[in-house]
């Protein structure tokens, strides 16, 4: 498995308390904030629900 490279590109402000959950979960809660993790499924259905507030490097 390969690592990916998770960004926070913009504010957790205005979204829903689910997404807000699911950056939490990640370890981002700040823009500007990275972190690394092994990619899985379970990684890839996060990734879609904070897509929006998120860049991705793998």
């Amino acid at each position: 498995m390969s690592g990916v490279e998770i960004r926070q590109v913009k504010s957790a402000n205005g979204t829903n308390p689910s997404q807000r959950a699911t950056l939490q979960a990640l370890g981002l809660g700040r823009i500007g904030k990275t972190v690394e993790r092994k990619d899985s499924p379970q990684l890839q259905g996060q990734l879609r629900v904070v897509s929006h507030l998120v860049e991705v490097k793998s």
